[in-house]
C-alpha cells in the first residue's frame, strides 16, 4: 500500500460510513459525531488549553480506554500542570465515556487525511501523544513526527500474523519508526519488533492488568443484584454475542441445576434484547424494569434472567457472581476476560479466537478458564462448576492470582514517559 491509496482507503471508508449512517445506529453516531468537528476544535481549544503543555491520549473504543486509563489518571496526578485530550475512533468510546472527569476535553478523532492531520498538530502542539494498543494512522503519526512532540503507543500487542512483519508490509513497518518508543505487553513482541530492526522497544506488561485491579478494589456495591441474586448461584454473561447466545442458551434452558443469570448482551439493541427473552425458556427481567419498580426483592425471585439493558454496569456485577462466561470468543475477539478473573470467577469463553489474547491462553493452560467449542461442552463445563464449590473455588483462585502477579505495568509506562521527557529537556 501506498500512501495515496491509504488516502483513497480512508475517504472511502467515510463514504461507506455516511451512507451506513441512514441505516445503522452507530454508523449514524459516527458521522454526527465528526460534523464540523475540526471546525469546533479550532473555536474551542484555543481558549481551554490556554498555554499548558499538552498531552494527548488517543483510543480506538470503550476496551482500550479502560486499557489506557490508569496510564491517564497516573499521568494526571504527577503532572496536573498538562491539558489532557482525549480522542476516540469509535462511538462505543466516546459516547460511554466523553464525561470523563480527568480528560480536560474529548473528542471524536477527525479522519485520518493530511488535512486534518496538520490542521489538529498545529492546533495543539502537544508535547505528548500516547496511543493505546492498537492504533496507526498513517497521516497523524506523519504530522506528529517532524513537531516534536513525543510518541509512544503503551499496551500494544503483535502476532506473527500482523502485516508488519509481512514480506509486502513495508508500508506498515515504516510507521513504527515515527514512534520514539513502543511498550509492548509481552517478551513475544518485543522479539517480532526486534526482528525487523525495530528497537525502542520495553516490555511493559499490559495495563488492562492494573485497571482490572482498581476496578476490584474500588468496584461499587449493588444491592439490587445482590437481592436479584440472593443466595444461590449466579452466571455472568458479559458481552455477548448473537454466536454466543446460540450456544449457551440451549444449555441454560436444558439445565437442571438452580442458577441466576446476569446477561449483559454486547449490544444493548432493542431487537438483541428481544431475543434473548424469546429464546430463553426461564422468566426474564430487564434491568431498567427491575429499576422502574423500585428494585423490589418481590420483583426478581420468579425471575432466572435478568437481562442488563444499560452501559457501564458489567465490571460491577462479576462480584456478585460464581462463574462466568465471556462473549466473543465465537467471534472475531475475545472480550476483557480478567474483570472477571480479578473477582475470582473460573471463565468460560468460545474457542475460535482465543488464543489471539494471551491472558485467555495462559489462564486455559493454568486451569482458571475453559475454551469451549459447543452447546454440549458449555453445558457440561457450567454443570460442573455448579456442583463442585471446591472446585469452582480453587479455579477461580487461579484468575484472581494472576491477575495480581501481572499488575504494575501502568509504573513501567510512567517510567518511560519521565526518561523521555528528561532526555527532551536535556537536548
Amino acid at each position: 500500500m501506498s500512501a495515496f491509496l491509504y488516502n483513497i482507503f480512508i475517504r472511502g471508508f467515510a463514504f461507506f460510513m455516511r451512507l451506513a449512517s441512514f441505516f445503522h445506529p452507530k454508523a449514524r453516531q459516527w458521522i454526527n459525531g465528526r460534523h464540523n468537528l475540526m471546525e469546533r476544535l479550532h473555536t474551542e481549544l484555543p481558549a481551554l488549553i490556554d498555554g499548558r503543555p499538552v498531552a494527548w491520549f488517543h483510543a480506538a473504543s470503550l476496551g482500550e480506554f479502560e486499557q489506557g486509563r490508569p496510564v491517564i489518571e497516573a499521568f494526571r496526578s504527577r503532572h496536573p500542570d498538562y491539558f489532557i485530550f482525549l480522542t476516540f475512533f469509535s462511538p462505543s468510546g466516546y459516547e460511554v465515556r466523553k464525561n470523563y472527569a480527568q480528560a480536560d476535553y474529548i473528542s471524536y478523532l477527525p479522519n485520518d487525511t493530511p488535512t486534518n492531520a496538520r490542521r489538529l498538530v498545529q492546533l495543539l502542539r502537544p508535547r505528548l501523544v500516547f496511543f493505546i494498543k492498537y492504533e496507526f494512522w498513517y497521516n497523524y503519526l506523519h504530522a506528529l513526527q517532524p513537531s516534536g512532540a513525543i510518541i509512544l503507543s503503551f499496551s500494544t500487542l503483535f502476532l506473527p500474523h500482523y502485516l508488519f512483519f509481512k514480506p509486502y508490509g513495508g508500508f506498515y513497518r515504516q510507521l513504527l519508526n515515527c514512534f520514539d518508543h513502543i511498550l509492548v505487553q509481552n517478551e513475544a513482541s518485543a522479539a517480532l519488533l526486534r526482528g525487523i530492526g525495530y528497537e525502542k522497544v520495553t516490555v511493559a506488561g499490559d495495563t488492562r492488568f492494573d485497571r482490572v485491579q482498581q476496578i476490584a478494589d474500588s468496584t461499587r456495591t449493588l444491592p439490587e443484584i445482590a437481592s436479584f441474586v440472593q443466595d444461590g448461584p449466579c452466571l455472568i454473561v458479559g458481552s455477548a454475542w448473537e454466536a454466543d447466545r446460540a450456544v449457551i442458551v440451549p444449555a441454560l434452558n436444558q439445565l437442571k441445576t438452580p442458577l441466576k443469570v446476569i446477561i449483559a448482551p454486547h449490544e444493548i439493541q432493542e431487537t438483541e434484547l428481544a431475543r434473548w427473552e424469546q429464546t430463553l425458556a426461564g422468566k426474564t427481567l430487564r434491568y431498567s424494569a427491575y429499576q422502574a419498580a423500585g428494585f423490589a426483592a418481590h420483583s426478581s425471585p420468579a425471575a432466572q434472567y435478568l437481562l442488563i439493558d444499560n452501559v457501564g454496569m458489567l465490571s460491577s456485577l462479576y462480584r456478585y457472581g460464581q462463574v462466568a462466561y465471556i462473549g466473543g470468543g465465537f467471534g472475531a475477539g475475545l472480550h476483557n476476560i480478567l474483570e472477571a478473573a480479578t473477582f475470582g470467577l473460573p471463565v468460560l469463553f468460545g474457542n475460535r479466537s482465543f488464543y489471539k489474547f494471551q491472558e485467555a491462553v495462559d489462564l486455559v493452560a493454568q486451569g482458571g478458564a475453559w475454551a469451549v467449542a459447543d452447546t454440549n461442552e458449555f453445558q457440561r463445563k457450567l454443570e460442573d462448576l455448579l456442583k463442585d464449590p471446591l472446585l469452582r473455588t480453587s479455579r477461580g483462585h487461579v484468575g484472581r492470582r494472576y491477575v495480581q502477579e501481572h499488575t504494575g505495568a501502568t509504573e513501567a509506562v510512567i517510567r518511560r514517559v519521565e526518561q523521555q521527557l528528561a532526555e527532551q529537556d536535556v537536548s
